[in-house]
């Protein structure tokens, strides 16, 4: 007959080699995904197709190729109803103290350039973001540090100033923003942009814009970066304008484009967090 004793033994015997269920919740990688623009602001147009709702296809093919990992946690900021309720709430809850984090972090990075710690450079020339749009990437990036996250990745499609935005422009390319050397968090999103740069760039070329060439552009100035020191250190992200907006005009090939960017976006980050 078997004793209580040896069912107790039994019992602590099978739990060592049981997984770590708290270990492995702990370690999962946090990933936010940030699909550019919203549908007040949707950012670049060619016809009828709207840079808004390409940001959120391609994050949302993205994000489900991501939550069917179970070594990832992953959220999205935006859905087909608008702002997430996690996003929504916080941007309405937050908003006075996200304007002080925004002007506490810009006043911060004023006094190093004053002393010399920080040197400004000029970077690729951007849309200024309106007060609201703002206060929710300044909240993002406040949310990302709160919440510890491990990558943000702002998803986006390109255009450039010229005379007539309904006929397709010259350029074509994707290329990938990273925070330039001089920002906290740097080193790791550098590394991160070139895995993500490597797995892209097998089946698409880099930007042929003057100023992008190359396909991985430091920045200093983009809020989604951390500008103004806003992202930890721990909290690497990037930006990738994934194709020039009119080179989409065709369906079929819109739609290919976004398979084949996720799944080369996510093997980027594979690739990147488990050194595959």
């Amino acid at each position: 007959m078997i004793t209580k004793r040896l069912l107790f033994a039994t019992f602590l015997l099978a739990l060592l080699f049981l997984p770590n269920f708290h270990v492995q919740a702990s370690s999962l990688i946090k990933i936010l995904l940030v699909p550019g623009h919203d549908n007040e602001i949707w950012g670049s147009q060619y016809g009828n197709i709207k840079e808004a709702d390409m940001n959120l296809v391609l994050a949302t093919k993205i994000y489900n190729l991501l939550k069917s990992d179970k070594r990832f946690h992953v959220w999205i900021t935006r859905d087909s109803m608008g702002y997430t309720k996690e996003f929504a709430d916080y941007f309405s809850s937050n908003k006075q103290e996200i304007i002080s984090f925004e002007q506490a972090s810009k006043k911060k990075l004023q006094n190093k350039i004053n002393d010399g710690s920080f040197v400004e450079k000029i970077d690729v020339q951007h849309n200024v973001a309106t007060p609201n749009m703002a206060v929710r990437l300044y909240g993002i990036n406040k949310w990302a540090d709160e919440n510890k996250i491990d990558a943000v990745i702002h998803i986006h499609f390109n255009d450039y100033p010229r005379e007539n935005k309904w006929i397709k422009g010259i350029y074509k390319g994707f290329n990938i923003y990273m925070p330039e050397g001089q920002m906290v968090n740097s080193v790791e999103s550098i590394k991160l942009a070139k895995k993500i740069f490597l797995q892209i760039s097998k089946k698409y070329i880099p930007s042929t814009y003057e100023k992008e060439m190359g396909g991985l552009t430091p920045d200093q100035s983009l809020i989604a970066l951390g500008s103004n020191g806003t992202l930890l250190e721990s909290v690497r992200s990037v930006l990738i304008e994934y194709g020039y907006i009119y080179r989409f005009g065709n369906s079929l090939v819109r739609h290919q484009m976004y398979t084949n960017m996720a799944n080369l976006t996510v093997a980027g980050l594979k690739n990147y967090f488990f050194g595959k």
